[in-house]
């Protein structure tokens, strides 16, 4: 399984999870291999590339820093290397939607996705790498894209992007009200509110979103529902019950033919959650991914 990371996933100045947690996921394979799984440079992402979903002048304010507060939008302090660190982590999640079509899995080392809004960022999210990627597949014939968030807090940005767009849709099932939306044709929230039904829930939801035969899943595997991260976490969300989401995620859409990509999402180190646990989490989604697709379904 190709997985995509690049140092300039790493170029922001900005110092937090969001900006660093690639490197420290890289790291900990380079010493801890997961079998099966190769780390492959994307190609950065062009401002073309950003022109299908996003504004041209949001595009150059994070390009330059002008005007400030649009190009700091997210939250992050800006630098030069921002755009470049954006442009190549969007970039890896559009490699791993190419890839998985061919190959059946993939993912990219990216987060910071599925906030940020054509015209400006949100949440820590610059640019939607969940919306780009969704579109490049659809230019190479994926079909139906299905968009599958797991992310603690809801997806908004990615729904106001893909509303109207036929080709495109979005089940979103979160824990946080934080870009909380309607849900329409194109997208469906789904909020847990007690931690005993969250496996019950996704389980449900992945045999409803299988109904319009998806081409293509691009999954958004957030670490944040964790009950030890203070951001966004739910007591009695434990490290098993995300090892048990993830292998249920990727052996679901492996049994049906389904090619999945993968992107990691939320997750951030706190008094409950150190920055090796933080780590271990993610591999979670890298290696449950690797082991579906090494058997035969």
């Amino acid at each position: 399984m190709r997985l995509f990371f690049s140092e300039q996933y790493l170029a922001s100045e900005h110092q937090f999870d969001t900006t660093r947690k690639a490197g420290w996921i890289a790291e900990s394979l380079t010493h801890g291999a997961i079998p099966g799984v190769e780390l492959v440079e994307p190609q950065p992402l062009t401002d073309q590339s950003l022109a299908t979903v996003h504004d041209e002048e949001y595009i150059a304010a994070v390009r330059t820093g002008q005007p400030l507060g649009l190009a700091q939008s997210q939250g992050f302090a800006w630098g030069p290397g921002l755009f470049p660190a954006v442009c190549a982590s969007n970039g890896g999640m559009v490699a791993a939607a190419l890839e998985a079509l061919g190959r059946g899995v993939s993912g990219s080392l990216s987060s910071g996705l599925h906030h940020a809004k054509r015209a400006r960022g949100a949440g820590y999210c610059t640019f939607n790498g969940l919306v780009i990627a969704a579109r490049s597949a659809l230019g190479a014939g994926a079909g139906l894209v299905l968009i599958l968030d797991l992310d603690a807090h809801c997806g908004g940005g990615t729904a106001s992007l893909i509303q109207g767009e036929p080709g495109i849709r979005q089940v979103d099932i979160s824990l946080s009200a934080f870009d909380q939306y309607d849900s329409d044709t194109n997208s469906s929230l789904v909020m847990v509110d007690r931690s005993e039904e969250y496996l019950e829930t996704i389980d449900r939801h992945l045999r409803e979103s299988i109904l319009e035969s998806p081409g293509l899943v691009l999954y958004n595997a957030g670490m944040d529902p964790f009950e030890g991260c203070d951001t966004g976490g739910r007591s009695g969300i434990t490290q098993q019950v995300l090892r048990q989401r993830e292998r249920m995620v990727f052996r679901f859409f492996r049994e049906r033919g389904i090619p999945v990509a993968f992107a990691l999402a939320g997750g951030y180190v706190g008094p409950g959650l150190s920055r090796q646990n933080l780590v271990d989490l993610h591999r979670l989604t890298i290696g449950e991914a690797a082991a579906a697709w090494r058997v035969d379904p």
